[in-house]
């Protein structure tokens, strides 16, 4: 065989062989995106829910880190481009004394006497602690319990899809994420406001001066005078407890989750507990509703919609928020992607006035020939007027004039 043959057959065979190699890569990162879904689903069955968020964030970036083997760069992308979530997990622990240090008096009657008034007299949580809490936890309580954590793991969630399927759809919703998130932690700190169930267990008194973390927020609201600054329930269902309780773990009792509703009360009780307003679990839901809508099937929509108000119903019921802090959480979404939006169109119109001006600076004998235009066309001139032709003598006429002519001579 010739070296020509020789190097023909080469070139033919190294294409194959990175196609099989790319196979095997496939087929590894399926095994390994395998396994960790596999042991996802062991430790939720065994150990429960990850509602610890940064443990979210491992589980998310090991997913990807196991959907990227073999490709070096991309795996490195996911340590740097996971960085911002982290920082928002660092940010929510320090927010803990940022009340403290600010100085700032805590909110305990406001956001009371704001629903009295948006509802006539009548404290939203109250009315439906007084209306639907039973002594066990009813079945639709799993549900309320599962849309509450989805706040903990929905956001990475979609935004590990979208970097595995959209990086430019990725940065915005980082944008987005990290916005919000940071906004809400900046008015946290400058705004302190205490939630339901800390207002059920506290007495006007208790919270004079506007105490961050007053003692009595950590006992429970049975027999609080009055039901503390929150107000007292008027009536209760049978066996149901005859004052406002922080329930939204209660759900997983059904599923005898004790663990996880252990990991949901040791959890709360780590982060920042007069972070009321505005409320980031409304307003990051509908951030993600309003992120998704136009990117999802319309059949999906009525489903956004309903996971946006059912968010809602379930942190004034739990007494988690208020529907102040709901409204003002709604608010500041819309604030935040209103200011991206038009982040985005002035940063376009800044790239394109950008590669005008590059366009500009390039001599003239450089620059691409502008397509040519087409010229009206000019009105038709008028015909001018055919001369009529002379009349043509005939043959046999003409041949008897010469003859006559020779004939005189």
């Amino acid at each position: 065989m010739s070296a020509v043959d020789e190097s023909s057959v080469a070139s033919q065979r190294a294409p194959e062989a990175a196609r099989t190699r790319d196979r095997r890569l496939k087929y590894v990162r399926r095994i390994a995106v395998a396994i960790w879904a596999a042991v996802i689903v062991y430790r939720t069955v065994t150990e429960g829910f990850a509602f610890n968020r940064e443990l979210v964030l491992l589980y998310i970036a090991a997913g990807l880190l196991a959907a990227s083997i073999g490709q070096v760069r991309r795996m490195l992308y996911v340590i740097r481009d996971w960085l911002p979530f982290a920082l928002i997990l660092l940010a929510y622990d320090l927010s803990r004394g940022a009340a403290d240090m600010v100085g700032r008096p805590t909110l305990w009657e406001w956001p009371v006497e704001a629903d009295r008034w948006l509802f006539f007299g009548t404290v939203p949580t109250v009315w439906l602690q007084e209306q639907l809490k039973q002594g066990q936890p009813p079945w639709w309580e799993v549900v309320l319990s599962c849309v509450y954590m989805s706040f903990f793991i929905l956001p990475y969630v979609v935004a590990g899809v979208l970097w595995l399927r959209d990086r430019a759809e990725w940065k915005t919703f980082v944008r987005l994420f990290v916005g919000l998130n940071f906004a809400g932690l900046a008015i946290y700190a400058l705004v302190p406001a205490a939630p339901p169930w800390a207002a059920a267990r506290c007495t006007p008194a208790d919270v004079e001066g506007g105490p961050a973390y007053a003692p009595c927020m950590f006992r429970s609201a049975r027999g609080v005078p009055d039901g503390g600054v929150l107000g007292a329930m008027q009536s209760s269902q049978d066996g149901a407890n005859p004052w406002i309780e922080r329930i939204v773990g209660r759900g997983w009792g059904n599923l005898n989750m004790h663990t996880a509703s252990a990991l949901l009360d040791a959890g709360q009780a780590s982060v920042n507990l007069v972070a009321a307003i505005p409320s980031l679990h409304a307003g990051m839901t509908a951030a993600v509703a309003a992120f998704l809508w136009h990117r999802v099937h319309g059949a999906w929509r009525p489903v956004l919609a309903a996971y946006v108000l059912l968010m809602a119903f379930t942190l004034v019921y739990t007494a988690e928020h208020y529907v102040i802090d709901i409204l003002l959480g709604w608010a500041l979404a819309a604030a935040v992607i209103v200011i991206l939006h038009r982040y985005e169109k002035w940063r376009r119109a800044r790239a394109s006035r950008s590669a005008d001006r590059s366009t500009e600076m390039v001599p003239l004998y450089e620059r691409p020939d502008d397509p040519v235009v087409a010229a009206e066309p000019e009105p038709a001139a008028a015909p001018e007027p055919v001369a009529k032709p002379e009349p043509v003598m005939k043959p046999e006429r003409l041949r008897r004039d010469v003859v006559a002519e020779l004939d005189s001579r």
